[in-house]
Order: C-alpha cells, then sequence, then structure tokens
C-alpha cells in the first residue's frame, strides 16, 4: 500500500503579486523535489470567511491610493516597541479564525506562510495548541516588521545575512533563522534568451528595451514614468505591465498613441521572465519578488515610487548595497535611464555588487528545510 500523502500548506496573501510568487515558487521546488506530497497554495485574504481579513485589504489598498503618508505611518506605530503591548499579538488573535478554517479544511502537516497575517495567526494556533503541524515563515522583503515575529515559528527564512541579524535582534533565535535569500520561480533562472518575445510584440531588436513594472497592481507612477522617459531623444523601446489594473492599461494605451518611442502595454502576463531577459533595464516600484526576480536574470535595475514602508526600506537596503539605482524624481528618473543605457561600467558595476544578492537557489533552501521538517515529525 502506497504511504500516505504529507499535505504541505502554502499560505499567501493577494496584497500585491509578490506573495504569491513566493509561494508558487517553493511549490514549484517541492514538487520537482518530492512527489508524495499535497500541495496546496490558500489566498489567506480571499479563501477563508474571515471578514477581518477582507477588510483589511480593502483598507491597505484605499489607504496607499488617497493617503500613502497614513500607510506609512501605522507602518511605523506597527513597528516601534511599545511598552505593555505587542501589535503582532493582537493581530494573531484577531486572524486566527481564518487560519483555523484553513487548517480544518487542508489537515496540513507543514505550514509555509509568505506573509505575515497568516504566519502571526498560524503561530496563535500553535501556542494555544490548536495546530500541531510544523511552521516556516518566508519574509519577502529586504526588512524584517514586528508583525513577524512569533515564538512558535519553526524556521523563518530571509533575503541576507544582514535580515538574518535584524530578525535575530528582535528575538528569534539564531538558528532559527536561514539567509537562504526570497524564493523565485525556477523561470528565471532558466538560460533560455528573451529576444524572440521582441519579435512577437513588433518591436525592434536592435534598439533597448526598457520594461517598466508597477506590481501586480499597477501602481508605482507607470503613466508619470513613462511619460517622462519618453521625452529622452535617445533610441529605446517600451514594455509597460500594468498587472491587474485594468484602467491604468485602457488609460496607458490611449497614452502611448502621442509617444515618440514605440510602446506596447501589456496586463497581467507569465512571460514576465523573458521580458526581463529581453530588457536592457527594469525601472519598477522596489518590491521585493520583481527585485529578485531581475537580480536572478540579471537585469539592471532603475527604482521609482516606492510604497511606503516595507518598499522604502527595500530601496534604501538595496541602494546601499549598490544593486540598483534610486529615481526620487522624473528628472533623476531620466538621468537614471541614460546613465544605465550609455554608460556600461556602470552597469557593470550594479551587477557585480548584486552577485551576493542573486540567490536563485532559495526557493531549493525552503524546500529543504521544509521536507527535513515533514521527516521530524514523522
Amino acid at each position: 500500500m502506497a504511504a500516505a500523502k504529507k499535505r504541505v500548506l502554502i499560505v499567501s496573501a493577494s496584497i500585491g503579486s509578490g506573495h504569491h510568487q513566493a509561494a508558487r515558487a517553493i511549490a514549484a521546488e517541492l514538487a520537482r523535489r518530492q512527489d508524495n506530497l499535497q500541495i496546496t497554495i490558500a489566498d489567506f485574504m480571499e479563501d477563508t470567511d474571515s471578514y477581518l481579513a477582507a477588510f483589511m485589504k480593502e483598507a491597505y489598498l484605499k489607504m496607499l491610493e488617497l493617503s500613502p503618508n497614513m500607510y506609512d505611518l501605522v507602518y511605523r506605530v506597527s513597528q516601534a516597541p511599545l511598552p505593555g503591548f505587542k501589535a503582532q499579538g493582537l493581530l494573531a488573535r484577531v486572524l486566527q479564525g481564518g487560519m483555523a478554517q484553513l487548517v480544518r479544511r487542508h489537515r496540513p502537516d507543514l505550514i509555509i506562510a509568505t506573509h505575515p497575517f497568516p504566519c502571526g495567526a498560524a503561530a496563535y494556533l500553535r501556542d494555544s495548541r490548536r495546530l500541531r503541524a510544523p511552521l516556516v515563515g518566508v519574509i519577502t522583503d529586504f526588512a524584517v516588521h514586528r508583525l513577524w515575529v512569533y515564538e512558535h515559528v519553526d524556521a523563518y527564512f530571509v533575503a541576507a545575512p544582514e535580515i538574518k541579524r535584524e530578525l535575530s535582534a528582535l528575538g528569534v533565535p539564531a538558528r532559527r533563522i536561514y539567509a537562504s535569500g526570497i524564493p523565485v520561480h525556477p523561470q528565471f533562472t532558466a538560460n533560455a534568451g528573451g529576444r524572440g518575445i521582441l519579435g512577437e510584440l513588433s518591436l525592434a531588436a536592435d534598439q533597448p528595451l526598457v520594461l517598466l513594472m508597477g506590481g501586480g497592481l499597477g501602481m508605482g507612477g507607470i503613466r508619470q514614468a513613462l511619460a517622462s522617459m519618453d521625452e529622452l531623444k535617445l533610441p529605446l523601446q517600451f514594455v509597460v505591465l500594468a498587472g491587474k489594473n485594468k484602467e491604468l492599461q485602457g488609460k496607458l494605451q490611449e497614452e502611448t498613441k502621442n509617444l515618440r518611442h514605440a510602446v506596447r502595454v501589456l496586463g497581467y502576463t507569465d512571460r514576465i521572465p523573458e521580458l526581463m531577459r529581453a530588457a536592457a533595464m527594469l525601472v519598477t516600484k522596489p518590491g521585493a519578488l520583481t527585485v529578485c526576480e531581475a537580480l536572478v536574470s540579471e537585469t539592471p535595475l532603475l527604482l521609482y515610487e516606492p510604497i511606503p514602508g516595507q518598499e522604502w526600506e527595500n530601496a534604501v537596503f538595496l541602494t546601499q548595497r549598490g544593486v540598483a539605482l534610486w529615481a526620487k524624481n522624473r528628472q533623476e528618473l531620466k538621468d537614471g535611464v541614460t546613465t544605465l543605457l550609455t554608460r556600461p561600467e556602470q552597469v557593470e558595476k550594479l551587477r557585480k555588487e548584486a552577485e551576493a544578492l542573486r540567490r536563485p537557489a532559495a526557493a531549493a533552501a525552503v524546500a529543504t528545510a521544509a521536507l527535513a521538517l515533514l521527516r521530524r515529525k514523522r
């Protein structure tokens, strides 16, 4: 009789696309390594009946749209160690119902969380003895928020040694923390070129391609950025990704009719690995998953319009490490594009500095530890 399949529940959150992309990368690596697994990816914000989780997602998106500075304030306040109060403990308690629902539905032997909300909720269930499965947290930013820090997490995976030290300073034993890098899908580690997609999009093979992205939600001042870069008199062409933002996609398609350079506007697409390999540079807000995909693809990075909070901290980390340029206004954006297109020595410097952060095997590291936890439980 064949052994029963072990059940792995990977819990993401549809606040942006990065957390889900990390979940998909881990799932793909687990499936590649062992076929005796039942792997499920769940969206904590959509796959439960938690009205609070749905409200928090809507509030987050509205806050970013209407008052980014307010979101930054909330982020900073929840990060501060206030005496007698732990924001993460309160949040975990109020969100635990949704996680309990997922546990009853999927009966996991192991839980991997790529967002702090489900990680905290699962840790609360562990603390209250309603969950016995091992719990892994995969931090998908280049900074650590206190909402990630819980006693009942068996292993954490972080982007770099600096983040390991930061997490350890918040009280997590160093033996539980692995500086694995942030998991990216194996498609980004493929050696195949991406020039063929230029022909599919009727773009020139002999002109540099600037890839412009705003994450899965199409944020990051994309329209203004494209208009500013179009003022450059350099030979170049653009592919703009609007993500799932249909309204933005429609506006861009209308506005590009009046631009001097060739522009192709795409919605949500699975062709990003090819586009990154074909691009001379990527202009993007610094979502950590997008950044890591670019690092693995060896695509030069120009950061623009970070979301306050974690993306701002990502931008600070990446520029301090010398792996990306950061344009803080429209003139700096044009200057950055010019630099990356006309100064190959600057591009080479960025690529050299990026070698230490380029972790194509991050998903494999998470999968190895996850399988070890399953064996230990058995």
